[in-house]
């Protein structure tokens, strides 16, 4: 009988799966490995206190229902369980407030679903802490070219979640290095992934942050570790879904750049272009505050000194934060709480309470919000302006060009421990937090993922 003859693979997915299947034996470059760090420690920090937000409490409670073999843990919690469902948990409580990581060209929050999906497989795998960070590298590099390749913004544009997609693919890789795939393997990983992608922008509307914590976070990581954890099993599949008759271009994209996928793929690491949040608030929130931050130090600003406040943002921007009921994604309200305590913390952004605080609703009288037709020019850059007039007659302004935390203005490791601990704390106590810091900035070391698991229940 004769052999099947193998099927032709285009030059973009040999280039793709034999980037994926070498991850694993790759040492990552010694700034893109401590970058890595960043993003590993600020999605556990975010995953950790995303667990008592009202999200986070739905994803574990749901997951208690599910059962399954002991393989995970569920940050937070007590549960430890399925690969599959801890990362759809850990994805939900990655994204279960505005505190996790964002990369701006693809349009997607990266960190929720594929730090979710390569902690879930680790574990399972009992893989080490270098494996670890290679995978979520990796999962950084893939997820956000599919997005781009996509053309992230028409993508968006035809009612599509980039948020959802990108991710997806990226906790796919993960989970499929963690594994240990080959390139034919990887192929197959891609295509089941490319099967469950799915996503629809309606998320904007989305009152309580549960579905949006879903679809950014849990959908993505769940469905990621769903298709490396099939073919693990042994399924094969479609050999080349990115190119031939039917392929995921022609579903998906309009005006799709297929060669985005590997464009200075193992040269451009994109974890590198990947932003942290200094605040824990929505992103078009982020410029603003820096800006007023700025002016307050500068200036010795107070409250009461100010008359009117005139905040700048993209359209899109503006659009998505103004006068909303959550106070993290309320640009009046946090610019109000900024003026009034000259910070702005983890705890004051979540306080609900303080929305009707008579003295913040005074303030927000005063403050106005703008789309900005130049400021939506230089997007996927979050750029933002402050304009303050005092009572006192005189005009102050801020333009804040590049955000702290973001790859032309990133946070230290100091920056970004401070951040994370300040998260962690509160749930898991001060010498557990402590610890967990310590751990994932030595996490290279580390020679069994699931070591993470004691520092992470609560």
């Amino acid at each position: 009988m004769k052999s099947k003859a193998r099927p032709e693979i285009s030059p973009v997915m040999q280039k793709v799966s034999a980037y994926i299947a070498a991850a694993p034996r790759k040492a990552l470059p010694a700034k893109v490995l401590e970058k890595t760090k960043h993003h590993v420690l600020d999605t556990l920090a975010a995953m950790v206190s995303g667990s008592r937000l009202l999200p986070g409490r739905k994803a574990i409670s749901y997951a208690k229902t599910l059962g399954g073999k002991a393989e995970a843990v569920i940050a937070g919690s007590r549960i430890v369980t399925t690969a599959a469902t801890a990362a759809l948990a850990n994805g939900m409580l990655g994204h279960a407030d505005e505190t996790d990581d964002s990369h701006a060209p693809s349009l997607c929050h990266p960190g929720c679903a594929i730090v979710p999906a390569a902690l879930a497989m680790g574990e399972r795998e009992r893989a080490s802490g270098a494996a670890l960070l290679r995978a979520v590298a990796l999962g950084y590099d893939i997820g956000t070219r599919i997005n781009m390749s996509l053309n992230a913004y028409e993508f968006r544009e035809d009612g599509h979640s980039t948020h959802s997609f990108g991710p997806m693919f990226g906790a796919a890789a993960a989970a499929g290095s963690l594994c240990g795939f080959d390139e034919r393997q990887a192929r197959h990983l891609l295509s089941y992934t490319s099967q469950q992608a799915s996503g629809v922008s309606c998320w904007m509307r989305d009152a309580e942050h549960i579905e949006k914590s879903f679809d950014f976070g849990g959908m993505p990581a769940r469905n990621g570790v769903t298709s490396a954890a099939m073919v693990a099993h042994g399924f094969t599949g479609v050999d080349d879904i990115f190119a031939g008759e039917r392929n995921f271009f022609v579903a998906y994209g309009r005006k799709p750049n297929i060669k985005e996928l590997v464009r200075e793929l193992g040269s451009t690491y994109e974890i590198m272009n990947t932003n942290i949040k200094r605040w824990s608030v929505g992103s078009p929130i982020q410029a603003p505050l820096d800006s007023l931050l700025d002016l307050i130090v500068a200036h010795q600003i107070k409250a009461a000194d100010v008359e009117k406040l005139v905040v700048r943002v993209a359209h899109q921007g503006a659009n998505t934060v103004d006068n909303r009921h959550m106070p993290d994604i309320c640009m009046q309200h946090m610019c109000a709480v900024m003026l009034l305590d000259s910070t702005v913390t983890f705890k004051s952004s979540h306080d609900e309470k303080r929305m009707r605080d008579p003295k913040v609703l005074a303030l927000r009288k005063r403050i106005e919000l703008y789309g900005d037709d130049a400021l939506s020019k230089v997007m996927p850059s979050r750029q933002g302006i402050v304009e303050i007039t005092l009572k006192d007659g005189r005009k102050l302004r801020h333009h804040t060009k590049a955000v702290r935390g973001t790859s032309d203005n990133p946070m230290t490791r100091k920056e970004v421990d401070t951040k994370s601990y300040d998260l962690l704390a509160p749930i898991l106590g001060p010498s557990r937090a402590r610890k967990l810091c310590d751990t994932v900035w030595a996490l290279d070391k580390l020679q069994d993922v699931r070591k993470l698991r004691a520092l992470l229940v609560a």
